[in-house]
């Protein structure tokens, strides 16, 4: 675990310290464009800080290499490939960011990333099925393995719509399969110095160190260059766990659910569920208005919350919070066998968090005691005669 940490700590600092100098980058290199009717900020920001989350990223994968108790991990070579196609992905988002790009070119150059990945290694073996699992074969294995790259690269992307939004559901993600990953292998006496757990560390301590950056109000956007390399390194966490685990031999050791094995595809889909179902009712809602999928709008869930009265700040915690109910409620599924103590808690903490997501319309309509008590104030106020 002390390796752990200080993997952590590495992949925090280099990323919080690369920030100014990627920030002042980006203002020479002209990443800062105009504000956009569809933002919710009023000033230019620079763009790139996805180069710093790289750097972090590289920095502590690199400097874990010579630590004695994860050297082990470095046997395999799919941590070149990550390099390698992190690289590839943070290249083409600089493109993005500073000139764009079109979205058949944009596709095109994370389907070679992906590619990257499954080439070093990186590639689903096999997919849990209830009652079953389904051997995949070389080539059927590397098309859904790129595919679930790409979707989630994508899915990763478009939930930066907020300051700090997509670095705090990421982050928010890999903690949570860090701790399933690492507990799972206390359970079966697997090695804790582990590829995924190590790569999970790692995404969750860049996070972090980007965040006192981009949390709002940002300083800096992580842009394309950084939402489609988080999206990028959090799948393939989610391949590789799933190599991890032979399902029938995890259905009799762990739990009898079973959850355990699910749990490394469905994981990363669940936190992204928000943005997933965004992303569907605004292809719909664009296509339906007779405007292309990819026209953007004020339409998205983030619009939505701001629009309801909640502030940049508390809309981005309340999107964290529905982050972590769903992450950690399903880690303790899989690994606790009391579910129904851990589904109790769940719908305690999801219903405040539903009170706490309509309380400014509860507010303005006076159903609360003190939204009451401040509009009687106000009308009192108005209605008061003045001097002269």
């Amino acid at each position: 675990m002390r390796e752990y940490a200080l993997t952590f700590v590495i992949a925090a600092a280099v990323t919080y310290l690369l920030v100014p100098l990627v920030r002042r980058l980006a203002i020479a290199f002209g990443a800062a464009p105009a504000v956009r009717d569809r933002d919710v900020h009023t000033e230019p920001i620079p763009r790139l800080g996805g180069l710093a989350i790289y750097g972090g990223f590289a920095a502590a994968l690199l400097i874990s290499a010579q630590l004695p108790h994860l050297q082990n991990v470095f046997v395999a070579k799919t941590w070149i490939g990550l390099l390698l196609a992190g690289g590839l992905i943070t290249v083409i988002g600089v493109i993005d960011d500073r000139w764009g790009m079109d979205a058949l070119s944009k596709l095109a150059g994370q389907i070679a990333a992906a590619g990257i990945l499954v080439w070093q290694g990186v590639q689903l073996l096999w997919l849990p099925l209830p009652g079953t699992q389904l051997s995949l074969g070389p080539w059927l294995g590397a098309m859904v393995s790129i595919l679930l790259i790409v979707v989630t690269i994508n899915a990763v992307n478009f939930a930066d719509g907020l300051d700090g939004l997509a670095a705090g559901i990421v982050g928010i993600s890999s903690l949570a399969f860090f701790a399933y990953y690492y507990v799972v292998a206390v359970e079966q006496g697997f090695v804790r110095q582990s590829y995924p757990a190590m790569i999970a560390i790692i995404l969750a301590g860049t996070c972090v160190g980007f965040l006192f950056h981009n949390f709002h109000p940002a300083r800096v956007f992580m842009g394309d260059t950084g939402s489609m390399l988080l999206g990028l390194l959090l799948t393939s966490i989610t391949i590789t766990v799933t190599g991890q685990f032979d399902a029938n031999t995890a259905r009799e050791e762990f739990n009898s659910s079973g959850l355990v094995v699910f749990l490394p595809i469905a994981l990363p889909l669940l936190v992204i569920a928000l943005p997933l179902a965004d992303l569907v009712l605004a292809v719909l809602r664009r296509t339906l208005s007779g405007r292309s999928p990819f026209a953007p709008d004020r339409g998205h869930l983030h619009h939505r919350l701001l629009d309801m009265g909640h502030t940049h700040t508390r809309a981005v915690l309340l999107m964290y919070l529905w982050a972590g109910i769903v992450a950690f409620a399903a880690v303790s599924l899989s690994i606790f066998d009391s579910a129904f103590i851990v589904l109790t808690v769940t719908v305690l903490v999801a219903t405040c968090a539903v009170g706490l997501i309509a309380l400014p319309r509860l507010r303005r309509r006076g159903l609360l005691p003190w939204g009451r008590e401040r509009e009687s104030a106000a009308r009192s106020d108005h209605h008061q005669p003045t001097d002269g």
